[in-house]
């Protein structure tokens, strides 16, 4: 079976959807969409059916790259107000063998989020943190293990059903199935984790255009996040409000003149505008890049003390991804904050190297990640889709209905 999926990171900013497909293990983009999103603030839909119309374009451009509709995605959810649940849970082995299965593992999750979960609160992921058999031994793994009684260890991470379920109608509303919701900060790590970081207590810090989502895990487990509602829309903010220019035009002399910090800044490389009171002016690139280092000096402050805030563990490692980061000379602004602490991340898969993309690329191989761990295969492309997509004439077991979404965040059932 191919093993294809999609996607979305609804943004404050832009929607931006990536179709991939997993060969050998390794991710391979077939296609990314982005539009600007309306009717999204700070994360949460403020205009429904605007919305809609976003999604709707972002939709329509991605399916004319595959070729076929999309019908199924992967959703990020905003993490605002995020909750996080330490949990244990126990199920007796009943097989005949006494073997460990996957069913096995989602009883003892299952009973680690019983009575666990408010009403007005959304289940948005289950993260193992250790699993114990027979009430002793701590295995990473237990499946297929011989054992009497399996106990998990879990962190449950819950979002307030009113920041989600707008989002997801929205999706719904143009008739595409939401399969799973997961955290930016989930998809971050799944998109960036190494073998360095991967055992190690360190933070993400995402800087989007409304808000800056700082993470704090530890060996791949999300315990702890803050969002502060401060992105790189604030320099456009500052811009407009200095040079009296509109949004728009603000924008463009960040995105085309600014640098992140005004050392490597050229007084003589200018722009001409005319601001909102038919004045023509001149913004030189050393003014903008002062502008803009300011602002991001300032959230790169505050994402460094809520670390502090947010655990008293040390730090192994600071990454820094999102669009933002994408300023030219970032690093600069990242090295006077932080010193040789922090690093910006990279997305390097082919066809989305651009940190934008961590989220949403990032979503897919978290998915993918929970799909292998249930041994379940899956594409959101159906057998006829398939050999359309590929044009290869050949006879696949698979079913439609063999994958019903999510199962409390991690595995999947029937």
């Amino acid at each position: 079976m191919r093993k294809v999926i999609a996607s979305i990171d609804m943004g404050s900013n832009s929607l931006k959807l990536v179709v991939g497909e997993f060969l050998r293990n390794k991710l391979n983009i077939l296609a990314v969409s982005e539009c600007s999103s309306e009717g999204i603030q700070n994360g949460l839909v403020t205009d429904p059916e605007l919305v809609i119309e976003s999604l709707k374009n972002v939709f329509e451009k991605a399916e004319t790259m595959v070729g076929l509709p999309i019908k199924k995605v992967i959703a990020s959810v905003p993490s605002q107000k995020a909750s996080f649940i330490i949990s244990e849970g126990s199920t007796t082995i009943n097989n005949t063998d006494g073997i460990i299965r996957n069913i096995d593992m989602i009883r003892a999750m299952q009973a680690a989020s019983y009575n666990q979960i408010a009403a007005e609160e959304e289940l948005a992921s289950i993260i193992p943190i250790n699993f114990k058999i027979n009430n002793d031994e701590v295995v990473p793994n237990p499946l297929d293990l011989h054992a009497e009684n399996l106990t998990v260890k879990t962190v449950l991470v819950t979002v307030p059903k009113s920041n989600v379920n707008p989002l997801i109608k929205c999706i719904e509303k143009i008739g595409v199935e939401v399969l799973d919701i997961a955290l930016t900060s989930s998809g971050d790590y799944a998109c960036l984790k190494n073998d360095t970081i991967k055992n190690e207590i360190g933070c993400f810090i995402n800087m989007g255009s409304d808000t800056t989502t700082i993470s704090i895990l530890n060996k791949g487990v999300l315990l702890n996040t803050k969002v502060l509602e401060l992105g790189g829309r604030n320099i456009d903010k500052d811009l407009a409000y200095v040079y009296k220019l509109t949004k728009s035009d603000a924008k463009h002399v960040k995105e085309n003149l600014c640098l992140a910090h005004n050392r490597l800044a050229n007084p003589s490389n200018k722009m001409e505008l005319t601001n909102k009171l038919g004045e023509t002016i001149w913004v030189d690139q050393y003014e903008g890049s002062s502008i803009a280092q300011s602002r991001l000096e300032e959230i790169l402050k505050m994402a460094k003390k809520e670390i502090n805030l947010l655990t008293k563990k040390e730090i192994h490692y600071i990454m820094i991804t999102g669009g933002v980061t994408e300023m030219p000379d970032f690093s600069l602004v990242l090295e006077s904050i932080f010193g040789h602490h922090a690093k910006i991340a990279t997305v390097t898969d082919l066809g989305a190297r651009n940190n934008k993309y961590s989220t949403s690329v990032g979503l897919i191989k978290y998915y993918e990640n929970k799909l292998r761990l249930r041994n379940k295969e899956f594409s959101i492309f159906n057998l006829e889709e398939q050999e359309e997509l590929g044009g290869v004439g050949r006879k696949i077991n698979f079913s439609d209905n063999s994958v019903l979404g999510k199962l409390f965040g991690y595995f999947f059932d029937n």
